[in-house]
């Protein structure tokens, strides 16, 4: 049977589903079960508690597996065969279970439970369909706590015995796509068609090529966006391509067809003799193999294959079974022998064909792809504040994913604004060519009561001040947690109330209103109906004197998860870029940017790297011995990371650890769970303090720009490091150009580099 696959909104799935079993009958339709096994991490903790041994046994050995490959653990057995592929990275957990028997005993009981099914589940995208009741050929379970109907064989099975089984996947990109649509519409009044874009947007190819392409569909990993710098993608067959070749079999094509399609380098055939036979199959790919269609073109052109036998190729060679491989290349090279190639010829476009059809692409499903990433795309280029709200909207409950898209929002020139009384929704939207956060994302202020304050502006009109949002709410907002989360987020901001102020007087606020609002939500209204007594006790003034910044931003921060008017990093990011070899954001990235099929991760487990951020979350504790540790959140402007302080460098930087304290940390990358940590091994203070007002220019005759001049100009403004911008003035004539230099040049106004300066440049380079 065909395998099928389908994307639709994620919130549509369940419509999907409901519309199929309509359509075809609930008989004939099934959700698909699954049986989840009880895995090695899990049996060895299962051995653990059953055999009566402490929680932190367990523990310390599942702490001592090796990190897992795509979400996969070794399994036990892995641990003690040497001929598994990671037995070598399995000798402390050997050593473990020789030296103590408590492990032995909890190893050798996992090994017999693991593999076991431990419980039911439901496919998270199959279907199963039918043209005769399930009924009369599987067993079907009806779930209790839905009625959903469900087979009671699993998908294999149930492919096994001819019935139909298509994946109708929920893909949060169609959904962002949908609510940027909408977010237009309201925003700007203008009407998106996705299906009639025209697919030769210059804007859009221009954002490709410049591989500013963060949020957008199947693109955003720094790999495949310096694949894009690469290639300077103008055509939709180049976003169609980049889908292709990265994915572990054609990747090694990569940047070949970069450097082809760039005229970096020449296009080459794969052999002098198929130059001419395969031009039609891969001219449009530079002489490359891209696309499974691509082995099974070449199959027929070459070898006389049919179309039937030329898929059954494609299959066996991404089986890579040896001994169906030899099988097939005898009548592949009989048919190549029999239309006049050589042995040569043959054995090259093989060797090609075998590695590359492992993991490519079809090319209807990197069309496919393509043209969803086109439309994300699109809108990036043009609407670019209604897709970056949808796109946060969609990453809300993903503190990581939420700050490096805020992060992405400032260096687009988009303000994210607070939350704001009159103007949010529940979720992010676009407002002009800003962002408004959404009301429902503040802590402690539920769906129900943002519901109850846009139904109470729209019936009574905008909210003037505090003490009219008090008189127009119902009572379900008027709750002093509720009051006291809008207040510290900055929901108040625009009525001009310091946020400090309405903290003084919110809960003399509240009680002075409660028993008029109780009164209203039951029908009551004062004796002598809204009389100026009644009106006055709504009007509470609100003191004058604001918190510091640091005071907003940490309370804004509690309420939100995130800094959103302003960043204590904002301003010294260059100080910290200088210092560290990385981003949060590409440590925690590395193993999505990864492409299936395992690729290497570009930061391994137990690697050392540099990282710098501002500190939170700072908590103490104590090991058995009586020694300190610490561990913390570091944060930076693109994501946050847990590091681990342990006693030998808690002693040597507590003074560091604290929190809110900006910080460079030097440690080892531990990816032994799902999620990363750092262990610190060295702590320092990054130098932080103001630049000098205005850049450091320096003046240069043109004629002087040469190599030898410029790159003493950099050894002498890096050995006089800081946190000055340099500029550099280019003379010719009469005229001059001023250039910015990178922030990795910025410097300290001194003696010393003004001396160092002049004797490179002459007296009058600096003023």
């Amino acid at each position: 049977m065909p395998d099928i696959d389908i994307d639709f909104d994620e919130r549509r799935r369940g419509d999907v589903i409901r519309y199929v079993t309509e359509k075809y009958g609930d008989d004939r339709v099934a959700q698909i079960i699954t049986y989840g096994t009880i895995k090695a991490k899990a049996a060895v903790k299962d051995a653990c508690r059953v055999l009566g041994f402490p929680y932190a046994l367990g523990d310390r050995i599942t702490k001592a597996f090796p990190p897992a490959v795509l979400g996969k653990d070794i399994p036990l057995a892995g641990i003690f065969e040497t001929t598994h592929e990671r037995y070598g990275e399995s000798a402390e957990l050997r050593a473990m279970y020789e030296a103590e028997q408590e492990v032995r005993q909890v190893i050798d009981t996992a090994r017999g439970l693991e593999g076991l099914i431990r419980q039911p589940g439901v496919h998270a995208a199959g279907v199963i369909m039918s043209s005769e009741p399930l009924m009369e050929h599987i067993p079907v379970w009806r779930r209790d706590a839905d009625g959903a109907v469900i087979t009671q064989f699993d998908y294999p099975a149930c492919e096994d015995i001819g019935l139909l089984k298509m994946d109708f996947l929920g893909l949060r990109n169609l959904t962002i796509l949908e609510d940027a649509v909408a977010g237009i519409r309201a925003n700007r009044g203008d009407e998106v068609d996705l299906d009639h874009l025209p697919l030769d947007d210059k804007l859009t190819y221009e954002l490709f090529a410049r591989g500013d392409t963060l949020g957008v569909f199947q693109m955003e990993g720094g790999p495949m966006r310096a694949l894009l710098r690469a290639m300077r993608a103008d055509k939709f067959g180049d976003i169609s391509a980049v889908n292709a070749l990265y994915r572990p079999g054609p990747m090694a094509s990569a940047p070949v067809y970069a450097d082809r399609k760039t005229g970096r380098a020449p296009v080459v055939p794969i052999h002098p003799e198929l130059a001419e036979p395969l031009q039609d199959i891969l001219g449009e790919s530079y002489g490359l193999l891209v696309y499974q269609e691509d082995v099974m073109y070449a199959a027929q052109a070459l070898a006389g294959y049919s179309p039937g036998k030329a898929d059954l190729l494609r299959r066996a060679m991404g089986k890579k079974k040896k001994e169906v491989l030899d099988a097939e290349y005898e009548p592949f090279k009989a048919g190549m022998q029999a239309n006049g190639y050589s042995d040569a010829a043959i054995k090259t476009i093989w060797d090609v064909m075998v590695p590359f059809s492992g993991y490519a692409f079809n090319k209807a499903h990197a069309a496919g792809y393509a043209l969803v990433a086109y439309w994300t795309a699109y809108l990036k280029a043009h609407y670019p504040a209604e897709y970056m709200a949808a796109l946060l909207t969609s990453v809300a409950g993903d503190k990581d994913k939420s700050a490096l898209y805020l992060n992405e929002c400032r260096r687009m020139g988009i303000r994210v604004l607070p939350p704001d009384v009159n103007y949010s929704i529940a979720m992010f939207a676009a407002v002009g060519t800003d962002i408004r956060f959404g009301m429902a994302a503040v802590r402690n202020v539920g769906t129900a009561v943002v519901e109850s304050i846009i139904a109470a502006r729209t019936a009574k009109g905008a909210f003037t001040g505090f003490s009219d949002f008090l008189r127009k709410v119902p009572v379900n907002v008027c709750n002093k947690r509720v009051i006291e989360s809008l207040i510290k987020a900055g929901a108040f901001d625009a009525f001009d109330h310091p946020r400090r102020g309405l903290m003084l007087i919110h809960e003399q606020a509240i009680d002075a209103i409660i028993d008029v609002k109780r009164n209203e939500a039951i029908g009551q209204d004062s004796l002598f109906g809204d009389d100026e007594e009644t009106a006055a006790t709504f009007d509470v003034p609100v003191p004058d004197g604001e918190w510091d910044k640091a005071t907003l931003l940490a309370f804004e921060r509690e309420m939100l998860g995130l800094y959103v008017s302003d960043h204590p990093l904002l301003g010294i990011e260059h100080v910290l870029a200088a210092a560290t070899d990385c981003s949060l954001a590409q440590l925690i990235g590395s193993a999505e940017d990864a492409p299936a099929g395992g690729a290497k991760q570009d930061r391994a487990d137990g690697q050392p790297v540099t990282v710098g951020g501002i500190l939170s979350g700072v908590q103490r504790k104590v090991t058995r011995q009586g020694s300190t540790w610490a561990a913390a959140t570091i944060e930076d402007l693109e994501g946050a990371m847990e590091v681990l302080f342990f006693p030998a460098t808690y002693a040597q930087c507590m003074s560091l650890v604290i929190d809110d304290a900006v910080v460079l940390v030097k440690g080892r990358l531990d990816r032994r769970e799902e999620v990363p940590k750092l262990v610190a091994m060295e702590v320092t203070a990054p130098d932080i303090t103001p630049a000098e007002q205005g850049p450091f220019v320096v003046a240069l005759l043109e004629g002087r720009c040469v190599p030898p001049v410029v790159e003493r100009l950099k050894e002498v403004l890096s050995s006089h490091p800081g946190p000055t911008e340099v500029h550099l003035r280019l003379i010719t004539g009469d005229r001059a150009k001023v250039l910015r230099l990178d922030d990795k040049l910025r410097v300290r106004r001194s003696p010393a580099l003004l001396a160092d300066l002049k004797q490179l440049l002459g007296p009058a380079c600096v003023s």
